[in-house]
């Protein structure tokens, strides 16, 4: 399976799970980040309302920045 296929499916994995093992709490803001090979998907979670936003998926050396 190619890393787009996989990213793919993150959206409805997180809205099953929106705190994954593996993931991580991002330092200095309300984001969690999980891996997929070298690429991160940077996400929020909305308890309230159940909502998990993607903000932003990319390469781990550029995601950061």
């Amino acid at each position: 399976m190619h890393v787009r296929e996989q990213i793919a499916d993150v959206p409805d994995d997180l809205q099953r799970n929106p705190r994954p093992p593996g993931g991580k709490k991002l330092v200095g803001t309300t984001g969690y980040r999980v891996r997929m090979g070298d690429y991160r998907i940077l996400y929020t979670i909305d308890d309230a309302s159940s909502v998990v936003r993607v903000y932003r998926i990319g390469h781990r050396r550029e995601i950061y920045r």
